[in-house]
């Protein structure tokens, strides 16, 4: 079997973990999210595509959910002593050596397609992680502060700010200009089945649907297309999604969510148990939908979201 995954940062490389325990034989394609992606220090970093690779490698801090195990922050501490920041952002001493290597490899004029392949040979993650394009975009938000308006990046509004002001509006800058990476359509054309982990929708599947192309291919590949909400009981189950949906008009609800990808993209959609009252409405929006347990506890339970995902896609293409 031959599955494609839209992968933002922790609940999508957490997901993956289940996916890869509940089909252990299948193919699996990992489309990452880049707009998160940031030059701090003189250096490119990748979060969410280095959380994928770590969590799937056996390198991720479990508890925080991204960033190295046993990690240091001497070479921070240092910088700071300099003055020079952001502090807000804290990359550890084995993180940077990723990015030195990313950053190293760009400047040689490899694309992060590339890159990208040649670090997971150090991880071997036991999926192909394809950057969702070797373009150079950035998610900004904009905000109002003191009255004014103004955009920022989306790691000062999510890590520095906490999304603590309300978003006006979210924009992949670049993404319009930008193409997908080489392999990610012949992926999506080939797959069996295309799964949307419970990561956030507006910025990071989102994000790699606003790369042209990309949208058009899902819809267009004739095989299932399965959703997992990252919403539970009308609030994220991590992190700030609700406050980015409501940049987009979108109010924080798993129905909502689903409906927010509609039917022309989503065959499949499911939502956590507490949310059983919304399955009608779904269906009657044209999306097949099914309640069971959405908690990522633990890498069983997980596998069983996985499986019940997959289990949902058969459903769908019979």
């Amino acid at each position: 079997m031959r599955i494609v995954v839209l992968a933002g940062g922790i609940g999508g490389a957490r997901f993956l973990r289940g996916l890869k325990q509940a089909a252990p034989d299948a193919d699996i394609t990992v489309i990452g999210n880049t707009g998160d992606d940031i030059h701090l220090f003189g250096l490119k970093v990748c979060p969410d595509l280095d959380t994928v690779m770590y969590t799937l490698g056996g390198g991720i801090d479990e508890e925080q959910g991204w960033g190295r195990t046993d990690e240091s922050f001497r070479v921070k501490d240092e910088l700071a002593e300099y003055g020079v920041g952001p502090e807000w952002f804290g990359l550890g001493d084995r993180d940077f050596a990723t990015h030195i290597v990313r950053t190293q490899m760009l400047g040689a004029g490899y694309p992060l397609s590339a890159v990208t392949e040649a670090l997971c040979a150090r991880w071997k993650p036991g999926v192909r992680l394809i950057p969702m394009s070797d373009d150079r975009i950035e998610t900004h938000v904009a905000v109002d502060v003191d009255g004014e308006s103004k955009a920022i990046h989306f790691q000062e509004y999510w890590v520095k700010l906490r999304a603590s002001l309300p978003a006006q509006a979210v924009v992949p800058v670049g993404a319009e200009q930008a193409k997908p990476a080489p392999g990610v359509l012949e992926a999506i054309a080939e797959a069996d089945v295309i799964v949307f982990p419970p990561s956030n929708p507006v910025v990071s599947v989102g994000t790699i649907l606003a790369v042209p192309g990309i949208r058009e291919a899902i819809a267009e590949a004739g095989v299932p297309v399965v959703g997992l909400s990252p919403i539970v009981g009308d609030a994220p189950v991590r992190g700030m999604a609700d406050k980015v949906l409501a940049a987009v008009g979108v109010e924080s609800s798993a129905a909502a969510v689903a409906q927010h990808y509609g039917s022309g993209l989503l065959d499949g959609w499911l939502v956590d148990s507490v949310d059983e009252a919304v399955v009608d409405e779904v269906e009657a929006a044209g999306i097949r939908c099914r309640a069971i347990p959405l908690m990522m506890t633990d890498v069983d339970a997980t596998a069983e979201m996985a499986r019940q995902a997959l289990a949902l896609a058969e459903e769908v293409r019979a």
